[in-house]
């Protein structure tokens, strides 16, 4: 009984979704709730079978967007990096010609 019990816990460790949550809650670090809720969208909408459906388009019958595009519509732009003040010009070092 021993044996097969520590079989059926590592074998989760393979089973695609349940597998990643398994590890995660393995590592007794817990999952943030906003990562658990990424992680069921990705899972949803994002995730495709072969024949191209997600879980969402085959509960809902219905197709949606893209979710990668569906962010990238709702982003801003990139900020800039942000300027210390007392950054400096790296000097580009003197190179000396080789003598003949």
């Amino acid at each position: 009984m021993e044996m097969v019990a520590k079989f059926q816990r590592t074998s989760s460790a393979v089973e695609g979704r349940n597998g990643s949550l398994a590890q995660l809650h393995h590592a007794h670090r817990g999952i943030d709730p906003k990562t658990l809720q990424v992680f069921k969208i990705i899972h949803n909408y994002d995730l495709r079978r072969i024949d191209g459906t997600t879980a969402a388009q085959r509960l809902f019958g219905q197709p949606f967007p893209d979710l990668f595009e569906s962010v990238l519509a709702q982003m801003d732009e990139i900020p800039q990096a942000r300027r210390y003040k007392n950054f400096t010009q790296p000097q580009m070092p003197t190179l000396h010609s080789v003598p003949d």
